[in-house]
């Protein structure tokens, strides 16, 4: 082949590559919002999830990487962390840094913190059913600060993520208070349990015996949020119940579902829940209908 050829087919092949390698960018910098087509914009106003980002190549641009990474480490952090009840903001985390200490959250509410059966976050980590029961000094503790048979008891858990029950707890706790005493019902001590699993819902009904108990736990984090709380219910909650008797209202952060319509959904579960006897499988929570055509229009 003559070398003139050669250099045909080389530029050919650089340009190919060229092509291939320029970055299909969907970011504000190289596709403002407004030049993006309308359909792309509803589907990205719909979810937190990273669709349509772009890529360089075939692989995902440097700032879809660089944002992975960050959401991965707040994840870790979320899990690694240990609950500390007097760091938590009395209103939540936009409080001033000054605020009193004896006006916090954990005072304001009057909480105290128990453990599971779980000795360190490592074994809590490595054996979910310790987390699952309370070790013998924090039944002692709960017997002897929580009065019993109330229609309505909240426990929080930090389960995988206290990020999570930092944020999301202060600000719903209230509602569900002033929601449950507008409804008329004796709501019990709240209280906070450390390495904390959903089965331990079974333990508290044991020893309080409430109507109805929920527990705010962090959620397992994810690279969309590691934020998240959910709200595990039962009705009369004992030893042999499973997750098919229980419940869940989950995705309560920011963009997922809001505290006051978690709260919301709580009450009105719990409320069902008193006028059925039931909880779980055999008790569906009535939502209002959801128009998809609608939810996109807006």
């Amino acid at each position: 082949m003559a070398p003139s050829e050669d250099k045909r087919k080389d530029k050919g092949d650089d340009n190919r590559e060229d092509k291939l390698a320029q970055p299909h960018d969907l970011s504000d910098h190289d596709f403002p919002d407004y030049d993006l087509p309308e359909m792309i914009k509803k589907v990205r106003a719909q979810t937190p999830a990273r669709l349509l980002a772009g890529r360089s190549g075939a692989a995902y641009r440097t700032n879809t990487q660089l944002e992975l990474r960050e959401a991965h480490a707040a994840a870790r952090d979320a899990v690694r962390a240990e609950l500390n009840l007097f760091r938590c903001p009395k209103n939540g985390p936009e409080n001033d840094p000054g605020d009193d200490p004896g006006d916090n959250f954990a005072r304001k509410w009057n909480l105290f913190e128990v453990c599971s059966r779980a000795a360190s976050k490592d074994e809590y980590l490595l054996r979910p059913d310790l987390g699952r029961h309370l070790n013998d000094a924090s039944r002692a503790e709960v017997n002897r600060r929580c009065p019993k048979g109330h229609d309505l008891q909240v426990v929080i858990g930090d389960g995988l993520s206290v990020t999570a029950v930092t944020l999301q707890a202060p600000r719903l706790l209230p509602l569900l208070s002033q929601g449950a005493k507008t409804r008329g019902w004796s709501v019990g001590q709240t209280f906070v349990v450390r390495y904390c699993r959903v089965g331990i819902l079974n333990e508290i009904g044991e020893l309080l015996d409430p109507k109805v108990a929920v527990l705010l736990i962090g959620e397992r984090p994810g690279l969309a949020t590691a934020e998240s709380l959910s709200a595990y219910m039962a009705y009369r909650p004992k030893a042999p119940h499973t997750d098919a008797n229980r419940n869940l209202i989950s995705n309560i952060h920011a963009r997922g579902v809001s505290t006051e319509q978690a709260a919301r959904r709580i009450l009105n579960l719990a409320e069902a829940m008193l006028k059925t006897h039931t909880s779980g499988c055999q008790l569906r929570e009535e939502l209002p209908a959801f128009s998809r055509k609608n939810e996109i229009a807006r």
